[in-house]
């Protein structure tokens, strides 16, 4: 027999487990959507929030792409070749690391390098703060740096290779390996990740893409190529959740890309992800994730759900 509908003021209970982390709920800021924090912290709390993602940092200091960086699409999304500028990690945990907290923000470091060495270099700069991250994310699939485009989640092997170092610097600290749409089958790179001690996923980075300025016969973007992001790739994101949620049953997956609205978390979720990543929404609405974690918990209260974490993974 099917169970009654909760009433819609019933209480629902937003906490989720995502591998060893316990989130007082679902919705995470993705990398590099929440600023460097503290001026978003203003209008957004970024305690109220699962955790905040920080935008990826690698052990040197990086300039970015040229300009121009971001621009709109026809489709409602955002192409975007900022190129992943920062001051280097020592500088992050000294500056901006030290905002998130006097937030109260649960800080999820990420990170990124040109070879293993530097992912190696920039996790035993994290090693060394302790209990002051939940987690380090390490970005192996950021389509427009030069030098970098998403390499490290092309294969298998080199996924398994800039993981593994990763994990043995970073001891009890756990690690998502954060992968790219843009291959042909993710779910051994998955896999992979998994194999070399990644206590989780982050599913998905930005899709390639070009977009075109056709009066001046150029692209508009000043690095050329650039990651589309927000709603537009709403269904590439599910379908590559449900993928590795189905091949990899039990994986803690946070799941990225085109969230907009609290029903489109819960998709997320049934599609597999135990939280949900919301990103570029953050650029039209700097509190959209707290709207979308209003929504999601409204959503669950009308459909009867009593705890957000029961819908991962329960698609039909």
């Amino acid at each position: 027999m099917r169970g009654r509908r909760r009433p819609a003021s019933a209480p629902v209970d937003l906490s989720v487990a995502v591998g060893p982390l316990r989130l007082p709920n679902p919705v995470i800021a993705a990398s590099g959507t929440f600023g460097h924090g503290a001026e978003l912290a203003r209008v957004c709390p970024p305690e109220e929030l699962g955790a905040v993602t920080s935008k990826s940092v690698a052990v040197f200091v990086s300039e970015g792409n040229p300009p121009l960086r971001v621009t709109d699409t026809s489709g409602a999304g955002m192409c975007n070749s900022v190129g992943l500028p920062g001051p280097g990690v020592d500088a992050w945990i000294a500056d901006d690391l030290v905002d998130l907290e006097a937030h109260g923000a649960r800080v999820i470091a990420s990170i990124w390098g040109r070879t293993v060495d530097d992912y190696e270099q920039a996790a035993r700069a994290l090693a060394g703060v302790g209990g002051r991250v939940v987690a380090v994310e390490v970005n192996l699939s950021c389509p427009n740096v030069e030098h970098h485009s998403d390499v490290f989640a092309h294969s298998a092997e080199s996924t398994a290779d800039a993981i593994g170092p990763v994990v043995a610097a970073l001891g009890a600290t756990p690690v998502f390996a954060k992968l790219s749409p843009n291959v042909t089958d993710v779910v051994p790179i998955a896999q992979a990740a998994i194999g070399a001690g990644a206590a989780g996923l982050t599913l998905i980075n930005t899709v390639r893409a070009l977009t075109i300025d056709a009066t001046a016969r150029r692209a508009r973007l000043g690095a050329g190529l650039g990651g589309l992001s927000g709603p537009p790739i709403k269904p590439i994101a599910l379908r590559v959740v449900r993928e590795v949620a189905l091949a990899l049953p039990g994986v803690p997956i946070i799941g990225t890309g085109g969230v907009s609205t609290g029903e489109d978390a819960a998709e997320m979720l049934l599609a597999g992800a135990h939280a949900v990543g919301v990103g570029t929404a953050t650029y039209a609405d700097p509190r959209a994730t707290l709207r979308i974690l209003a929504e999601l918990e409204q959503w669950c209260a009308r459909h009867g759900v009593a705890r957000v974490r029961d819908l991962t993974g329960a698609m039909q």
